[in-house]
């Protein structure tokens, strides 16, 4: 793997690029081939506190995880722990859905009553509305299991991706009730 790391407020030294190269190098154990995937790392200090976000995108996977704590040392080998359990998490699950094709697929789909919940926000006028930021990315081809899998690792509240029964663009959702949507084309 290779290695990017970024520091904000924060030299990043040797010793430290090394302690992270170790630490996270135990992860290839994980896999069957190591894979040559990048890995960056951002390192920032504010007002005493260490942070430090590692991100691993992968070929049917992206690992990341961020940790906040007062002593980096102990906030990179925190990382690492959650990068461990993502990695577990999704190999047990890839174990679980390999084992039960052929299965039944059940799909939460209540999207009336999200629609009802949000029909009373005012809608902005035109010349209010502000794109602040665009993302590009590639989307893989997936289940909407899996895609509730990402979107969890990922800790975000929604997920695109592209349906790999159908080949249509998707979206999984967590609603405030705690369970998943899914949005798909009509």
């Amino acid at each position: 793997m290779k290695y990017n790391f970024r520091g904000e407020n924060v030299e990043v030294t040797g010793a430290i690029k090394e302690y992270v190269e170790r630490k996270i190098g135990k992860l290839e154990r994980y896999f069957d081939t190591p894979p040559t995937s990048d890995v960056n790392v951002n390192i920032s200090v504010y007002n005493e506190e260490q942070q430090i976000e590692v991100t691993i995108p992968m070929t049917n996977l992206l690992l990341r995880a961020e940790v906040q704590h007062v002593d980096l040392y102990a906030a990179i080998d925190l990382v690492v722990d959650k990068l461990e359990r993502q990695i577990r998490k999704h190999k047990t699950k890839v174990n679980r859905k390999f084992r039960q094709q052929g299965s039944p697929k059940h799909v939460f789909a209540e999207l009336e009553k999200e629609a009802a919940e949000f029909r009373g926000v005012d809608l902005l006028d035109d010349d209010e509305i502000e794109i602040v930021r665009t993302k590009r990315f590639d989307l893989k081809p997936m289940d909407s299991e899996e895609a509730v899998l990402q979107m969890d690792m990922l800790g975000h509240a929604f997920f695109v991706f592209e349906n790999s029964m159908t080949g249509t663009t998707n979206v999984v959702y967590k609603r405030r009730d705690g369970r998943y949507g899914l949005i798909e084309p009509s």
